[in-house]
């Protein structure tokens, strides 16, 4: 049972809403999500190899499309799902390294796709029989790579297709299985189209920062505009309400109404970032919005003010966080900012950011009054949870980068882990810090720090390897153990007689605590390393994450798997447990954070 907070930004017009206002669909790495408008419930779609590229919708509601990238040399994949029973119902393997863009016709009969750089073919599909009809080159020789399709919002035999110096209108030869462009004509006007939408004519927004009116039966230019006041960042996205006029989002996050006629802006909202969808309700008088940010907007027609309704990372989310004790609440980083989240509800409390900084690693103080954080240019940050404030920064804490962090229990001391493998000490004063020592032994970047109970010992991963022991008051290794794998996560049993250690070479591996000798070695994972683990806290079971995108519980005693998770589009890169066994929040490269229930509560004493 799990509760996903994300939308995925990068995909242009990856937000839609179903014909039947219930549902918004969106990409998540390699996942299709449907989220129910009124209650925010969520349901999965899982079939993709690798991330989703596009995604369309059938304008009978019969039908969800999504096309995916893949590695240089291997095929991508169309899927088209059945709405109605949240099924596959086709696979479609033609294209080469990645699916750009996809298209239905008017009475859902056929599919249009349109292969990514690498391909730089455009094939139609007949859905009933699940077979492609006919495909051609996307653009001519002399121009160049093609960026979208959009099907013909009458005609089931004609579609466009646009991009860099090339604009076609395509029409089907059913008999004879070909389909034949025409070229458009643009005269002088030399421009890139991103976005097109059309009815008598056709709407084309460029990066240049204006929309090209095309007439469809001559194929020639009628007009172009704004002249002076182009949109910032170019047209990104283009949808065409029932009154004919247009709503226009930019690349800088502009996004207006604007008139079909003339161009001439008719309400103006500026959102954060670029806009990158717009979906639009049946009757067209609600519309949602994404943006590059991972933010999603809602619209009303009448009003044109914009509600924020869920927001989150839009890249991959380094860390997690759940404070001590409560339980309440949860903070992840990622690029350039640390944000709070309530564990009960899907929303954003407070954001933190640092621009052009990477967050890699953060922890909440025990007492709750301060998060720790370590980030890619060499310094300690502490903040307040409440306000987001800055309460000390420590300078140069590490050369290449601060790559792990933990605080002592007492919350007078902060042990960090960098780049070049130093493991450093820092005693917290009332005004200011001090540096209690450097401890040096590990070869290579330090992963993953876990402090003892009693504040005397803590526990570091490294790339190199190694698990070193420290005896932190004296500052000395008490303990190393060595595998032949890149460490990447280490976790005390709550007895702290035994660690469990994983990374990359998918093992997970008990040590004992005082003579460093390895008492057992599970498999962890099937495919690929091990990033995230995080144990209860009475010690009988134990979480895993990694890049096979599962979430895993284990039982500790018995070494086996009791539950597995299947959400994440993207590898997890980490993991962690609510000190009341209710919840487990984990995270992905994808930019996702997802809320379990967690399966063993604990038990009454």
């Amino acid at each position: 049972k799990c509760y996903i907070l994300f939308l995925s930004g990068h995909v242009i017009s990856g937000l839609r809403v179903h014909r039947d206002g219930e549902y918004l669909i969106y990409p998540l790495g390699g996942t299709v999500i449907l989220k129910r408008v009124k209650d925010g419930k969520q349901e999965f779609l899982h079939g993709h190899t690798n991330n989703v590229s596009c995604i369309s919708l059938s304008r009978n509601g019969v039908y969800i499309a999504s096309g995916q990238v893949n590695f240089m040399g291997f095929k991508a994949m169309i899927i088209i799902w059945d709405y109605a029973q949240r099924s596959i119902y086709a696979q479609l393997v033609l294209h080469k390294a990645k699916v750009e863009a996809l298209a239905f016709s008017p009475n859902s009969k056929y599919l249009v796709s349109l292969g990514g750089q690498d391909d730089g073919s455009i094939v139609l599909w007949n859905i009933e029989t699940k077979q492609a009809i006919c495909g051609s080159p996307a653009s001519a020789q002399s121009a160049g790579h093609c960026l979208t399709v959009q099907y013909s919002n009458t005609n089931d035999n004609i579609f466009l297709s646009a991009g860099s110096g090339t604009l076609r209108v395509w029409e089907l030869d059913l008999t004879n299985r070909k389909i034949r462009p025409t070229e458009c004509q643009t005269g002088k006007l030399k421009r890139i189209v991103k976005c097109i939408e059309d009815d008598q004519y056709i709407f084309c927004g460029t990066t240049s920062g204006d929309i090209m009116k095309i007439n469809l039966k001559t194929g020639l230019l009628s007009d172009f505009g704004p002249v002076k006041s182009k949109y910032s960042l170019g047209v990104s996205v283009l949808k065409m309400l029932k009154s004919g006029d247009l709503l226009v989002g930019s690349g800088s996050g502009t996004f207006t109404l604007c008139s079909r006629t003339n161009f001439k802006t008719l309400k103006e909202v500026q959102l954060e970032k670029g806009v990158t969808s717009i979906a639009l309700s049946e009757d067209g008088q609600q519309f949602f919005v994404g943006t590059e940010t991972a933010q999603m907007y809602r619209f009303n027609y009448q009003d044109f003010k914009a509600e924020l309704i869920s927001s989150s990372h839009s890249s991959a989310v380094k860390d997690v966080a759940i404070s001590f004790g409560t339980s309440e609440l949860f903070a992840t980083c990622s690029e350039e900012d640390i944000r709070l989240w309530h564990i009960d509800r899907p929303k954003e409390l407070l954001r933190i950011t640092v621009p052009n900084m990477t967050c890699n690693s953060l922890d909440f103080m025990v007492d709750g009054h301060s998060i720790i954080s370590a980030w890619n240019d060499g310094k300690i940050r502490v903040f307040a949870p409440e306000s987001g404030r800055l309460m000390l920064i420590i300078d140069n804490a590490h050369r290449m980068g601060v790559t792990a962090i933990a605080g002592t229990r007492d919350c007078k001391r902060i042990v960090s882990g960098g780049g070049e493998g130093q493991v450093r000490v820092w005693e917290l004063k009332s005004r200011g810090y001090r540096l209690l020592e450097t401890m040096k032994e590990h070869k290579a970047t330090v992963t993953c720090i876990k402090v003892k109970s009693d504040d005397k010992e803590c526990v570091t991963a490294s790339s190199d390897g190694a698990c070193i022991i420290w005896d932190i008051v004296r500052f000395a290794s008490l303990q190393m153990v060595i595998a032949n794998t890149l460490f990447r996560t280490v976790c005390y049993h709550p007895e702290e007689y035994q660690i469990i250690t994983s990374g990359t070479n998918r093992k997970i591996i008990y040590w004992d605590v005082y003579d460093g000798t390895a008492i057992r070695e599970l498999e962890g994972s099937q495919s690929g390393a091990i990033n995230g683990m995080h144990i209860t806290q009475d010690g009988k079971h134990f979480v895993t994450g990694g890049d096979d995108k599962l979430v895993k519980v284990w039982d500790y005693m018995e070494g086996v798997v009791t539950h597995v998770g299947i959400a994440h589009g993207g590898s997890i890169t980490s993991i962690k447990i609510c000190s009341n066994n209710h919840t487990l929040v984990s995270t992905s490269a994808d930019g996702a954070i997802l809320r379990w229930r967690f399966p063993h509560p604990l038990e009454a004493t």
